[in-house]
């Protein structure tokens, strides 16, 4: 194993986190993250409510960068309208739609019962 290629290969996942951070919904849904954390230290979470929230929000962020990368992919090789594109799009916004919405859920069940 090539230890310089592996640890180039940190600095090219670490430079597509920052270039991701350009994306208005990642910035979002990492805001989102944030406030999530801060909850939760104020709520007391126990081990296990934490880790299922890391998991969460960690499937949320990493599903809105491959979401960015394929719409990205799509643009180079369909600079043109086309419904197929279009598609495989939309399809990838959908994953993320279906991730958020299932952290909402999960969110809810884990705070709620502390809150009220």
């Amino acid at each position: 194993m090539n230890v310089s290629k592996f640890f180039k290969s940190f600095n090219y996942a670490i430079e597509g986190i920052f270039t991701a951070t350009k994306e208005q919904n990642l910035r979002f849904h990492l805001v989102s993250a944030l406030v999530v954390v801060i909850a939760g230290f104020y709520t007391g979470l126990s081990t296990t409510e934490w880790l299922i929230l890391i998991l969460v929000m960690a499937l949320v962020i990493g599903t809105e960068m491959v979401n960015s990368a394929i719409e990205r992919v799509v643009d180079l090789a369909s600079p043109e309208i086309h419904p197929l594109a279009k598609q495989a799009k939309d399809i990838a916004a959908g994953a993320v739609l279906v991730f958020a919405v299932a952290s909402v859920i999960i969110g809810l069940l884990i705070f709620l019962p502390k809150w009220f």
